[in-house]
């Protein structure tokens, strides 16, 4: 009982959220839509002593209108398997309703196959287990949404992103042909994107940074992986202008798509939310 009860006041916590950054006033509880987000670190909600650190999950609520709310359960650390033992999408399942959508973004923590706890196999066990993500929220009357992992901030010699998630990306595009279910190619896009921007240029959206710029990293950061706010906020932004033009979510949940976001816009919690 007591983590639903926590898990509860994460839904209050990120519509606080939407308020702060200009999400206005709620719509009415009947009409109002949960986007559920089951990911890995780089969706991640982060607190307050770990700014500018921040999750696309965490920023998606930027993009949001009053009609939507984003309700983020994504885990540091997670893989399509370790997210479901540790009982997360049991919760989500617990709280999703008929019409709402449960986004699912996995693969960097599948692909450690030192670590049997979150690993899996991109033909086999990785669809596996993200089919019960598919199954079981189809099942509510949810909708599930793929979203293929992240792009990391790997250069190669001649200046050009190397991929760095092997048969992962390609796994999830046949699951989702598959089951028929929407899907937001984010390694392609975020690829597109890191390419665009460039070495140098990308510096600004991961938590790459010197000593001494930011009080909760007086030794600074170089972090290839992990997203500053900006980094987040475009990231958030390649999902939701996706999710918007294919369909999956209607237009009228989203707004300011092509608006120049400050990082302020970001809300850091004092604490953990789940």
């Amino acid at each position: 009982m007591r983590k639903k009860r926590g898990f509860a006041s994460l839904v209050a916590v990120i519509g606080a959220a939407m308020a702060v950054t200009g999400g206005g006033v709620s719509a009415s509880a009947a009409t109002v839509t949960h986007v559920y987000i089951a990911g890995d670190s780089t969706a991640s909600t982060y607190v307050s002593a770990q700014a500018p650190r921040a999750g696309w999950g965490q920023a998606l609520p930027v993009f949001l209108t009053p009609n939507a709310v984003a309700v983020n359960v994504a885990k540091s650390g997670a893989s399509s398997k370790s997210f479901i033992d540790l009982g997360r999408l049991d919760h989500i399942l617990g709280l999703i309703k008929k019409g709402d959508y449960l986004l699912i973004s996995f693969g960097h923590n599948d692909e450690k196959s030192d670590d049997p706890a979150r690993y899996t196999e991109p033909s086999t066990t990785y669809k596996q287990y993200l089919s019960q993500y598919i199954d079981k929220s189809r099942a509510k009357g949810a909708i599930p949404i793929l979203l293929t992992p992240v792009e990391r901030r790997h250069f190669g010699s001649t200046g050009v992103i190397t991929p760095s998630h092997g048969a992962y990306p390609a796994a999830m595009r046949e699951l989702a042909a598959a089951k028929r279910v929407p899907l937001v190619d984010l390694t392609a896009a975020s690829t597109a994107l890191w390419n665009r921007a460039g070495v140098e240029g990308t510096k600004k959206y991961f938590m790459i940074f010197p000593a001494g710029k930011y009080p909760n990293y007086p030794d600074g950061s170089q972090d290839n992986t992990h997203f500053q706010a900006s980094g987040a906020i475009e990231v958030a932004r390649l999902i939701a202008t996706a999710l918007r033009d294919q369909g999956a979510v209607p237009a009228a949940d989203f707004r300011q798509l092509t608006a120049t976001i400050p990082t302020s816009a970001i809300v850091w919690p004092a604490t953990a939310p789940y």
